[in-house]
């Protein structure tokens, strides 16, 4: 299971009683979920109006800095083009892997020093991830757009005879150049039509020279054939092979023009080259720091929401559950009956009700402070 749930409830006469009764009621007797105590550091409290208006700050922050963490995972993904395991080796947080972090998790006195106010603590990360969106914002755009024509190219040195381009197929001997009065032309004709090519070419125009035709390229469908004629029957002949179901190519050969497409092709494909490990560990570092910001945003919150419920001192213990996934439903009612003393209102609360002054849209409300932590950020499971 990637989901963690992160909650707090009250200090007994020690939070090591609460982390004792938690661990009795879901580990050692019926194996619900798998419990680490959250180490959350002696933040500076500030005043009431200050936590109730961070609360709601907070909430937003976490949907953004979410949000980001998820860009940068799903960019991951399709730079890497969805293999699975490179995803994965490289969506760490702190070197170690997402599940581990969290479950280990240790807050960050260097990026977020406690001795700031909460409300500073959060400006920093806000600052952060906005910077990380704004740089991923640009570096994808710049990477796409090189993708992109690449891959145009691409698409026109293959598919069908009819459309892709014939520059890697045709070569200067095919064609008569720099004659006044004569051209070769270049015409698809259907594979199961190369007889009646053969019989009636020579026929099609009045100018054709005879014996002039040659297979030059064929695919699954269709063959490349030229034909060499006078100029002045180009019209005519062009008319005539559209009614037998051949099809004439506009295409006259120029060295100089062909040469710019193959060295515009080798062009992308070096920068793209060049850009792929930059971006990839652009991306690794970045993905680390996010996951890092939003998992110190969910030990804000906590924090907030445990003394705006349980009061001061500050005195409540932060414990993450690792659920089972059988057991999820039966893990909620051991906590309900935990902790239903808390509130007793919360039995009658779910999500889906609109209760006026409490936001419920985007959260679950219990009788213990709760968040949810998904480390599965992709949308194909890694």
């Amino acid at each position: 299971m990637t989901e963690f749930w992160l909650i707090s409830a009250p200090g007994e006469k020690t939070c090591q009683q609460t982390w004792e009764k938690l661990m009795v009621a879901t580990t050692r007797i019926n194996n619900l979920s798998t419990n680490h105590k959250f180490n959350i550091p002696d933040l500076k409290v500030g005043t009431l109006d200050v936590l109730v208006g961070l609360s709601d700050e907070l909430a937003k922050l976490d949907t953004f800095v979410e949000s980001v963490v998820k860009k940068v995972a799903q960019y991951m993904g399709d730079v890497l083009e969805d293999n699975k395991d490179k995803v994965q080796e490289n969506l760490l947080a702190n070197g170690v892997d997402l599940v581990t972090y969290v479950s280990r998790f240790q807050w960050d006195m260097a990026k977020y020093p406690i001795k700031q106010s909460l409300k500073n603590i959060s400006e920093i990360v806000s600052k952060q991830v906005t910077q990380i969106d704004n740089d991923l914002k640009a570096r994808a755009s710049a990477y796409n757009n090189l993708k992109g024509n690449l891959q145009n190219l691409e698409r026109k040195n293959a598919g069908s005879l009819l459309t892709r381009s014939l520059a890697d197929i045709v070569k200067k001997d095919d064609f008569v150049l720099d004659s006044e009065y004569l051209v070769t032309m270049l015409v698809v004709v259907p594979k199961t039509n190369y007889l009646d090519w053969q019989k009636t070419y020579e026929t099609l125009a009045e100018m054709v020279v005879p014996r002039s035709t040659k297979q030059l390229f064929e695919d699954n469908d269709s063959g490349l054939f030229s034909v060499t004629l006078f100029r002045k029957a180009v019209d005519d002949f062009r008319h005539k092979a559209r009614e037998n179901k051949f099809t004439v190519r506009d295409f006259q050969y120029n060295e100089e023009e062909m040469k710019a497409d193959k060295e515009e092709m080798t062009r992308l494909s070096t920068d793209k080259k060049k850009q792929f490990g930059p971006l990839v560990r652009w991306l690794k570092v970045n993905f680390s720091e996010a996951f890092i910001a939003w998992i110190h945003i969910k030990a804000l919150r906590v924090f907030v929401e445990s003394v705006l419920r349980y009061g001061l001192p500050v005195n409540f213990q932060a414990m993450l559950l690792q659920p089972n996934k059988k057991n999820m439903k039966k893990l909620r009612e051991v906590l309900y009956d935990l902790y239903k003393h808390l509130d007793s209102s919360a039995a009658v609360i779910d999500a889906s009700m609109d209760i006026p002054g409490l936001n419920l849209s985007q959260q679950e409300y219990y009788p213990y402070v709760y968040y949810k932590i998904d480390c599965n950020l992709l949308d194909f499971k890694v």
